[in-house]
């Protein structure tokens, strides 16, 4: 397997559409790297310069200490697992998994000793002499997945390879996709909009957004110290709650004032929040971190229930705050709330996290 290097690569196409600008990445050898952001972030665009799908505009791409900037995509030993399979509907199973082997002329024997071991790996040898259309959506993934496995490569992309399976099965397959990384350790730089699939898969996520690398780190790390705005309301689910107020500094300590409702900051908060005196800022707070209290007590946020969402181990509660800010709390399913009540919630103030106002970078992360 091989690091990946990505110096400086941007992709630009005509009319100087930015499609990629100045991307800094390193994927180490045996990594589980997921490229993650809303469409048209730049993230598909950067994984086929990998591949070398794509032209580099600017910038050095190495794999394996190797400059590919030239190197075709044949001779880069990468495989791509696409979103729609890619699968040759009049062949076997069998048959698209040996088909990249036989055109490098790798011998029979050694052919059918990698197909058989890919299909043992990923459960389908049952399926081996089926065609596409015989089989479900989780099954010719694995089929994909299987043919991308035989040819040994040094790095395996996947390009958003769930997204056309229903819920469940993604659910399944991205199980199977971590143990397929731990089995094989191999190096995997997979891309999706969804960031539930790069939190529970990758051991590094590269948020993107708007062509630039937002924020590199590991799954927790992006979770609870984001950033900047967009990577705290990207990561998670539900999204982090913002909040506009006002910083109002009172002797040793720091108020938060939203206009109908006050609180003072957590401590470990006052002196980067003092910078901010008499500014708005954004206070951002986890829908899991808000506290359901009986009545009003200090630093509670008093709110007025919009939608309820009952999930059976939780309940998701929409509401508002009196100036017309909407939150989304995630609570336990022990109390009886109504649509237009008017509840309290205690925010952990400790894992509160504050945005400049202009730049949307992190005051406190």
């Amino acid at each position: 397997m091989a690091k990946v290097e990505l110096k400086h690569i941007s992709k630009v196409y005509e009319g100087q559409v930015r499609a990629m600008d100045d991307a800094n990445i390193v994927i180490e050898d045996k990594e589980f790297v997921v490229f993650v952001g809303p469409s048209g972030c730049g993230k598909s665009t950067t994984l086929r310069m990998i591949a070398g799908l794509e032209d580099i505009s600017e910038g050095e791409l190495y794999i394996d200490g190797e400059l590919m900037n030239d190197v075709p995509p044949k001779d880069r030993n990468i495989a791509m697992v696409f979103q729609n399979y890619a699968l040759y509907p009049h062949m076997t199973v069998y048959e698209n998994m040996a088909f990249g082997l036989r055109i490098k002329k790798v011998p029979k024997e050694e052919i059918d000793r990698r197909v058989k071991d890919a299909a043992r790996i990923l459960d389908i040898t049952k399926f081996l002499d089926r065609k596409p259309k015989a089989l479900s959506g989780g099954q010719r993934q694995r089929v994909a997945v299987g043919r991308a496995i035989v040819r040994n490569p040094k790095v395996f992309l996947f390009d958003e390879p769930l997204s056309n399976l229903d819920a469940k099965l993604r659910v399944t397959m991205r199980a199977e996709l971590s143990k397929l990384h731990h089995d094989l350790q191999a190096t995997i730089i997979y891309v999706t909009h969804d960031q539930v699939e790069a939190m529970t898969m990758a051991n590094k996520i590269v948020v993107m957004n708007v062509a630039k690398v937002q924020q590199i780190g590991a799954p927790l790390e992006l979770y609870n110290h984001p950033n900047n705005k967009f990577v705290a309301g990207f990561i998670g689910s539900p999204p982090m709650n913002f909040l506009t107020v006002k910083v109002k500094k009172e002797g040793a300590g720091v108020v938060l004032d939203e206009g109908s409702f006050t609180f003072k900051a957590h401590p470990d908060h006052v002196e980067m929040l003092s910078k901010y005196d008499g500014k708005e800022v954004f206070f951002g707070i986890r829908p899991e971190d808000l506290i359901y209290r009986d009545n009003a007590e200090p630093n509670t946020i008093p709110v007025n229930i919009i939608v309820i969402e009952p999930l059976g181990a939780d309940i998701h509660l929409s509401v508002e705050t009196s100036n017309h800010q909407p939150l989304v709390i995630r609570t336990e399913p022990d109390h009886a709330f109504s649509i237009g009540q008017k509840v309290y919630f205690l925010p952990t103030l400790d894992k509160a996290r504050y945005f400049d106002k202009e730049t949307e970078n992190a005051i406190v992360k």
